[in-house]
């Protein structure tokens, strides 16, 4: 949230808060320890980013569509508007092909996670973690830029 424009309708804050109610709702979570706390709360802020551009999309009758861009610093280009949906559509394809390269990239981009962090939740090594992270982000930018992930 930090490379977005000042007036980004969902900020840092709004975010938090409702992934914070989305783990609270789930009842009966049997949290096993750190490391699975940190990997749902990444995928409730996937969701909700998700959510959030579906919805302005939506309100938008599908207007023109502007792609995420990765970076080493896991900041989001300032780009007028990012396309989590055709993200979220390129990681559903990349975790139909390899499930624990599109988590790494679930972990560090959505959930801020280090490379040690995500090699924690992951239990596998950092230079695994690295190896992952550089491969789903070449694969993704390939599928982004072809624009077959996103049918909407």
């Amino acid at each position: 949230m930090a490379g977005e424009r000042a007036a980004h309708s969902l900020q840092a804050t709004a975010l938090v808060n409702e992934a914070y109610l989305r783990l609270v709702d789930g009842k009966d979570v049997k949290w096993q320890d750190r490391a699975h706390f940190l990997a749902v709360a990444a995928r409730a802020m996937r969701r909700i980013l998700v959510d959030h551009a579906r919805a302005r999309l939506a309100q938008k009758r599908g207007g023109p569509v502007t792609r995420v861009a990765f970076d080493e610093a896991l900041v989001v280009t300032n780009e007028r508007r990012q396309d989590f949906v055709a993200l979220d559509d390129a990681l559903t394809a990349l975790a139909a092909f390899d499930d624990r390269k599109s988590r790494v990239i679930e972990l560090r981009f959505f959930g801020g996670l280090s490379v040690e962090e995500t090699a924690l939740v992951l239990k596998v090594s950092p230079a695994t973690v690295i190896g992952d992270w550089r491969l789903a982000k070449a694969w993704l930018q390939r599928e982004m830029r072809s624009g077959r992930s996103h049918d909407a």
